[in-house]
């Protein structure tokens, strides 16, 4: 094997492995990913809990609003609306206890709920809240980086006016 292809060969493997990981980590701010997903038909719902989301700082931005919405048989849904958040890998729906996080140590030192991945970084989506879940215990919704443990969005709930 000549010399050339001996420094060549190494610097194309790691140029590539670089590469991938760079575009794993940071292909999510680059591409939107939009869900418009209706309410589920047939239920009587009202409103429990509502918020609006924030920016956490300059790189991590949020809008849109949030409601928990209950039936008459004790189901309840967290619902998006007009939602948009800065895209990022591994971005996840909480329920916190916290009503008020700033940052991502305020989030970590809370107890905390997971409804499952984020399906969209824009549009209107719907989570089920498990069963038996207090709606009451819980101070805010939160979009959650699991892989890097930081903050992208938060929303204080409140009660609803009225």
């Amino acid at each position: 094997m000549n010399p050339f292809m001996k420094i060549a060969i190494p610097v194309f493997i790691l140029g590539f492995v670089a590469g991938a990981a760079c575009w794993y980590a940071f292909s999510p701010a680059f591409i939107d990913r939009i869900v418009n997903e209706e309410l589920p038909a047939g239920f009587a719902l009202r409103e429990s809990r509502s918020g609006e989301f924030r920016d956490v700082d300059g790189a991590h931005r949020g809008s849109g609003s949030v409601k928990i919405l209950v039936s008459d048989a004790g189901d309840a849904l967290l619902r998006f609306t007009d939602f948009e958040v800065t895209n990022g890998p591994d971005l996840e729906v909480w329920l916190v206890k916290e009503p008020d996080p700033r940052k991502s140590a305020d989030v970590s030192a809370s107890q905390w709920l997971s409804l499952g991945p984020l399906r969209g970084n824009k549009g209107d989506q719907t989570y089920v809240i498990p069963a038996g879940t207090d709606i009451s215990e819980w101070g805010s919704t939160v979009i959650w980086c699991e892989q890097f443990g930081v903050l992208f969005s938060v929303a204080t709930l409140s009660q609803p006016e009225g």
